[in-house]
């Protein structure tokens, strides 16, 4: 069956939604994107999954085709979204997929909506407020969704913003971001950004009971690779993968990493 692309209505807050079936015996997989983005920019990513998984994305309140909701949220009330979400779309659980702004968003999911995480992927993300933090340089541009608007200014801090494949190939990565993606309000943006204000998983990740993969780019000026090992020192139950690239590596190297991500969930080790 091929992909469908539909709006629902989960407490009272429309959600746009994109489900490639899979195969019944595989538990489904949830991603989660990052700021500013809406589920097409992981398209490149999906497609590099086998058939066999059943993928879910959907749009954040106030950004792509998901309307802005009537007030600012926090992870603990967008987490609640999410799993009545999965419930509204007849699953019980799911693994879970984050990356980035969205990797903060999957390590909370993961420990106060427990039941519905079988398994845990976060990708190109840290802890939060209390973190290995990137260069003022660097975060400056996080600041502002106008990378979404315009290409050139893309093209222009794509470098620095992402590293990886884009120091040498900004047009690449400018491509990938413009093609389908759909921009929300530039108000959905900052409530993101306040939704993850003063948030921080260091406290609870030793808790963590999810099978966790861990996957971070060498050359990721948001993230530095401290971050990412920190994580893997806390949560008990996991491993990192190091990759060669940049912040966007899911989705410039997303032939290499689909089958990293294919092969943890596949595996059928003790406890799930």
């Amino acid at each position: 069956m091929p992909q469908t692309t539909r709006s629902i209505v989960v407490d009272g807050q429309p959600l746009r939604v994109a489900i490639r079936p899979g195969s019944a015996r595989r538990v489904p997989l949830l991603l989660i994107n990052g700021i500013g983005a809406s589920l097409e920019l992981l398209q490149p990513f999906v497609d590099e999954l086998p058939a066999s998984l059943e993928v879910i994305r959907f749009d954040v309140p106030g950004v792509g085709g998901s309307p802005l909701p009537a007030r600012p949220y926090r992870f603990t009330g967008l987490c609640r979204l999410i799993a009545r979400m999965l419930s509204e779309l007849g699953y019980e659980q799911a693994d879970v997929l984050g990356i980035s702004w969205g990797g903060g968003v999957a390590q909370h999911f993961a420990a106060f909506q427990r039941s519905h995480c079988r398994r845990l992927v976060l990708v190109s993300t840290a802890t939060g407020a209390l973190m290995v933090p990137a260069r003022p340089s660097v975060l400056v541009h996080m600041l502002t969704p106008r990378r979404y608007f315009d290409p050139e200014y893309l093209r222009t801090v794509a470098p620095v913003l992402y590293g990886g494949s884009a120091r040498v190939e900004p047009d690449q990565v400018s491509g990938l971001m413009h093609d389908g993606n759909r921009v929300g309000p530039a108000q959905g943006y900052v409530y993101q950004l306040a939704a993850g204000a003063g948030w921080t998983s260091l406290p609870f990740l030793p808790l963590l009971r999810q099978r966790t993969l861990i996957l971070s780019g060498d050359d990721d000026p948001i993230i530095p690779l401290a971050n990412p090992r920190l994580m893997r020192a806390l949560i008990h139950r996991s491993e990192l993968h190091v990759y060669h690239g940049g912040h966007l590596g899911l989705v410039t190297e997303a032939a290499e990493l689909a089958p990293v991500v294919d092969r943890f969930l596949a595996d059928g080790g003790a406890g799930g």
